[in-house]
């Protein structure tokens, strides 16, 4: 667990300009990045049936654009935040938004559905980007603005998202769907070039070789894992490829644990999941990613029914949309605030007050969701709940690893709750499609089974929020483990 510091941390570095780097800046391009990748995650699911009847092919067929990109990222996320630990996090985080731009100008030019899902593989790469911001963070900026920004950071990739579900609708109604590449694509642009022209390399290494043979075993267990989720509802959940696939991606992360056990320079350090402020902090990202994914899709699904059959509010998608802002707006504010909890309290008291948050959300509209206040507050208490959590997981993890190690810890935190996000839209579309009216709607029964679900996971979070460690014992146990660039962690 050596590290290579090439030159004291916070930013001391000359910019490509031969300037001093300034922290906002490297916050905003930063934060620039990370929006564009995560509004890129989400913004394509509600236009699936508009991309699929411009492209004459069906909602199934054009579900690959979603699955595309999720088994992309979940595959090159840990690959490129090894190599950022390795190279240099600046380095791999230009090739990564280089990529992303490229997939987004693909996909917005694409004249068929192969090339949009190629498209969609590249703007994957890009998932990287958190655990490469996260890790320059740690190396560039003065410690007493670490967990700040890293709650900010952390709030923009749920926001990102939100953003993406709300942004959706109307640039289709009003554009088309070609743009819902064009305009992230912007963001990414002003990222890039802000990354290159005003951020230093960052000075903290870990060198070695990729783990080969750790790469294709995860890649393998990833790629059948979700493959299996994502496409689990169309084939069923007792087909046998469906099956095949599950047992096939556990076998193969059961031999990654081995395969990285033995190696000198694993892709990921599995060791790593042996220290309580870690795996805590895995429970509480793969619940969150679970809650997140089924708000966005019970919401909307629920605000676009009908009035006519009881239950339903008879919003259009664009409507719909604007619903999730409260949410969105409540990650920007919960964000921040939980990196200042996390810089006096330690990152446990966030993330069990974002866990009974996002608990208590799931359970009003589980008691009663016929009115409109009622899917507000919901949506309030869940943009505070995943806010808290998200950014606490990710400073829980850097206070826990040392900082050559960011990179790879944050990429396996980032993988879990894409894994969560997975399941959660999985189950949550299940549950809807097995409970219809004969026409084909969902019945009130499933909204309710959905929400009750997503507050059961919810506790889960709370679980796994009292077993993490207290502030000073995290900080004891990354004592001893040679973690020396944190508030209050002193030899």
């Amino acid at each position: 667990m050596s590290q290579t510091m090439e030159s004291p941390r916070t930013g001391s570095v000359p910019t490509a300009t031969g300037h001093r780097p300034n922290s906002t800046a490297i916050i905003v391009y930063l934060a620039l990045g990370g929006l564009s990748f995560a509004v890129l995650q989400s913004l394509v699911a509600p236009a699936l049936s508009t991309i699929g009847k411009d492209l004459e092919v069906s909602t199934s067929s054009a579900s690959w654009v979603l699955t595309a990109y999720l088994l992309s990222a979940s595959v090159l996320t840990p690959i490129l935040g090894r190599l950022g630990d390795m190279v240099g996090k600046r380095k791999v985080l230009i090739v990564v938004l280089a990529v992303l731009l490229a997939g987004a100008i693909l996909a917005a030019l694409a004249p068929n559905l192969t090339v949009l899902i190629i498209a969609r593989a590249l703007q994957g790469a890009a998932g990287a980007v958190m655990p490469l911001s996260i890790g320059i963070v740690r190396d560039e900026l003065p410690k007493e603005k670490v967990s700040v920004t890293i709650g900010l950071l952390s709030a923009i990739f749920g926001i990102g998202a939100g953003v993406g579900i709300v942004a959706a609708g109307p640039i289709v109604e009003h554009l088309s769907w070609h743009w819902l590449f064009w305009l992230p694509a912007v963001l990414v642009v002003i990222a890039l070039f802000g990354v290159i022209f005003g951020m230093p390399e960052s000075p903290v290494r870990k060198p070695g070789r990729l783990d080969l043979v750790g790469t294709g075993v995860l890649t393998v267990s990833l790629v059948s894992l979700l493959i299996a989720i994502s496409e689990g509802e169309t084939w069923g959940w007792g087909d046998g490829k469906t099956i095949g696939l599950l047992i096939l991606g556990a076998v193969a992360l059961v031999a990654f644990v081995f395969v990285e056990l033995r190696v000198k320079a694993p892709l990921i350090d599995v060791r790593l999941f042996k220290i309580r402020g870690v795996w805590t902090a895995h429970v509480v990202a793969l619940v969150f990613g679970f809650a997140m994914f089924g708000t966005f899709v019970l919401v909307p699904t629920l605000l676009q029914l009908p009035t006519v059959i009881g239950y339903g509010f008879g919003k259009s998608v664009s409507e719909a949309g604007l619903f999730l802002l409260p949410t969105v707006i409540m990650m920007v504010v919960a964000g921040p605030i939980a990196g200042m909890l996390v810089r006096k309290y330690g990152p446990k008291l966030p993330m069990l007050a974002g866990g009974i948050a996002v608990t208590a959300a799931f359970v009003l509209p589980a008691l009663a969701h016929g009115e409109m206040w009622q899917i507000v507050v919901s949506g309030i208490l869940t943009g505070i709940g995943i806010g808290l959590a998200l950014a606490a997981c990710s400073n829980a993890i850097i206070e826990s690893v040392p900082a050559a190690q960011t990179g790879e810890a944050i990429s396996a935190n980032t993988v879990v709750r894409t894994i969560g996000s997975s399941v959660g839209t999985a189950v949550i579309a299940a549950l809807i499609s097995s409970n219809t009216t004969a026409q084909g709607l969902p019945l009130d029964d499933a909204f309710t089974t959905g929400f009750w679900a997503c507050a059961g996971v919810g506790a889960l979070a709370i679980i796994g929020a009292l077993v993490a460690p207290s502030m000073r014992k995290r900080r004891q146990d990354a004592r001893a483990i040679g973690v020396d660039d944190l508030e209050g962690v002193t030899d």
